[in-house]
């Protein structure tokens, strides 16, 4: 039954993945190039507070498997994240393609350890 679960949460994650992206770049303006895959970003920091407030939460094997797996996995995205990078690389950005990659990891790491601290989770 956690299949179902995750699938469900899947099925929300994704396109709240979708929305986010969409948001940030119209928040960016028209005619605005291409300059950093800050949709990816935010989804993919949203999407790791999440996941470390549910963690710190220790929340149901259910709830788990909709929110953390499902949700939190289909609104993160790793291949996106990679993409974005080899994109930013091959046209010669690679101080911005190292800056995704850096910043990328601290933000989605201090996300989780933040939320996690948030819910009670570390030594709370």
């Amino acid at each position: 039954m956690n299949w179902l679960l995750v699938a469900i949460g899947g099925a929300v994650g994704a396109p709240l993945r979708y929305l986010t992206d969409r948001a940030v770049q119209a928040h960016q303006g028209p005619g605005v190039p291409y300059v950093f895959p800050w949709g990816t970003f935010t989804a993919n920091t949203a999407g790791s507070l999440l996941l470390g407030l549910l963690t710190g939460a220790a929340v149901s094997s259910p709830a788990h498997a909709l929110l953390a797996t499902g949700l939190c996995g289909a609104l993160t995205t790793y291949s996106t994240f990679s993409y974005e990078t080899l994109r930013l690389a091959e046209t010669g950005r690679a101080f911005l393609a190292a800056a995704n990659v850096l910043a990328s990891l601290l933000a989605g790491l201090g996300a989780v350890f933040l939320g996690a601290e948030l819910a009670g989770g570390f030594g709370g």
